[in-house]
């Protein structure tokens, strides 16, 4: 008896030291985690683990199957078939089928709040030819579609739970993931078990996944440091140094497709006419003039950004050269301020409580102070923020976007007239008109010309001042391998492991 017990305990013992947890920290807390109302880059990381889309992109942002095996268009292209991966199945043991696909796109499409409303726009019907094909419908060719289908647009989830838990789907999310939910405490931790159940579970090497959000970069680090954490997004610039020397951890280095930008209120709410910024283009332009984006990378991201003034980098191929990054101009700003009546105006910026963020904030205060600008700086924790702009509670917000593999994914949503992440109100007919062309051309050529036509009136208008680029920066424990550096900024869990 005695000998059985101590084999049971060695058993107990070697089954315990084989289960591993992978603790990440945060720079935010997500907001809701349903894939259809979500808005947050964070949230995207946790999907990462928990929600599988249709396809993938790789580290050259082209796109690979995930959910879908193979796709073809339509000779015209206003069709698109995919085939499915087969034996697919979410979390609660239902199948992930063309059926599910279709629920899921439609729900995207229609669901009260939705944010992928517009990344699906011309999608006109979505059918199912037999349980693994799906063909999705389209009004007019769309060329970021499959690029939307490889984020939160992709994203399938169990027709049984969404139908059963409506709009408190985010409380208890079950997709196709490697990852099933367990718990979340706000501002605490989001807690993921491995799901048997999942496709290609060989290649899932973590029981368990716990994200800490941990706002403060400099704590984030610390915990790292302490062993409180094998991995932390978004470290501060200014700790790259030291990370190098540091043999117990590793850092990855990525270019953002995203960009750092000042959203600014002209016409989200009644407060865009309250402040001269919100409701004279004369005074945004000053307040532009008043900032030097080498400067603020230099200060705020170490170097560890490039300066930009649109939706996407200046080495990106849509990139519209016909609106070159204007140089800092204190002088035109103060002339542009005394001609609109108002040499000394005041408005209120909004942060996030992140690190990068607030420090952001403090050096466009004190740049703008020098062209007469009065700026108030105004901290709310992330989700809050988020929920702030969404209201129009704002006049100037700073806010990033971390970017999508198709330049439509940077810009559509924010300049759309009425589109749900057009957080600055601007609404412009011809804009619109421009937005929806450059989704239907095809032409890589064709469709640079129509971007530069956009770039004219978008930035003459300034509804979003675009500011630089970030470097992601990650660091973990050096014994952490098969992190991937996709410029999205998305911890893949898939291979990840502990080396021995």
């Amino acid at each position: 008896m005695k000998k059985l017990l101590i084999a049971a305990l060695l058993l107990a013992g070697a089954a315990l030291a084989q289960a591993q947890t992978l603790r990440v920290g945060l720079a935010e807390d997500p907001d809701v985690l349903d894939p259809t109302l979500a808005r947050t880059f964070v949230g995207r990381i946790v999907f990462a683990a928990m929600c599988d889309k249709l396809v993938d992109i790789d580290e050259k942002l082209a796109i690979v199957p995930q959910l879908a095996l193979a796709w073809q268009w339509s000779a015209d292209h206003k069709a698109l078939t995919l085939k499915l991966r087969p034996g697919v199945q979410f979390q609660d043991g239902t199948p992930m089928d063309a059926a599910a696909v279709k629920y899921s796109l439609e729900r995207h499409k229609t669901m009260p709040g939705s944010n992928r409303r517009g990344e699906l726009a011309p999608v006109t019907r979505i059918e199912v030819l037999d349980p693994l094909t799906v063909r999705i419908d389209l009004s007019a060719p769309f060329a970021p579609l499959l690029a939307a289908l490889a984020d939160r647009a992709g994203m399938i989830v169990s027709p049984k739970a969404a139908a059963a838990e409506g709009d408190q789907f985010g409380n208890h999310p079950v997709c196709a993931g490697p990852f099933k939910f367990v718990e979340r405490v706000a501002q605490d931790r989001i807690v993921l078990e491995r799901f048997d159940g999942y496709w290609n579970k060989p290649a899932i090497h973590f029981d368990k996944i716990i994200y800490t959000p941990i706002p403060d970069s400099s704590v984030r680090l610390a915990n790292l440091k302490a062993g409180q954490l094998d991995f932390a997004e978004r470290i501060a610039a200014s700790d790259v140094a030291g990370l190098k020397r540091d043999p117990r951890l590793a850092l990855t280095r990525i270019t953002e497709i995203g960009y750092q930008g000042i959203t600014i209120n002209v016409g989200k709410s009644a407060r865009a006419a309250q402040n001269p910024l919100g409701r004279d283009p004369r005074v945004r332009e000053a307040f532009e003039l008043s900032l030097d984006r080498q400067g603020l990378a230099q200060v705020v991201m170490d170097n560890e950004a490039t300066v930009g003034n649109q939706w996407v980098a200046p080495g990106n191929p849509y990139y519209a050269k016909n609106m070159p990054v204007p140089r800092r101009d204190v002088a035109r700003a103060r002339a542009l301020l005394a001609a609109a009546g108002v040499p000394h105006p005041r408005f209120t910026l909004l942060t996030p409580t992140t690190s990068d963020a607030q420090r952001l904030a403090l050096v466009v205060q004190a740049m703008a102070r020098e062209a007469g600008f009065d700026v108030r700086i105004q901290a709310a924790e992330f989700a809050t923020s988020i929920n702030m702009a969404d209201k129009g509670d704002f006049e100037a917000y700073v806010l990033a976007w971390s970017g999508r593999a198709d330049p439509d994914g940077n810009l559509y949503s924010f300049v759309g007239c009425k589109e749900p992440l057009n957080y600055a109100g601007y609404c412009d007919a011809q804009t619109d008109r421009l937005l929806a062309q450059s989704r239907t051309e095809l032409d890589p050529a064709a469709r640079r010309q129509v971007y530069a036509q956009i770039a004219a009136r978008v930035l003459a208008a300034r509804p979003i001042v675009y500011l630089y680029h970030r470097n992601w920066l990650w660091a973990y424990d050096k014994k952490l391998s098969g992190v991937r550096g996709v410029p999205d900024g998305l911890l893949r869990v898939s291979g990840l492991r502990f080396a021995p």
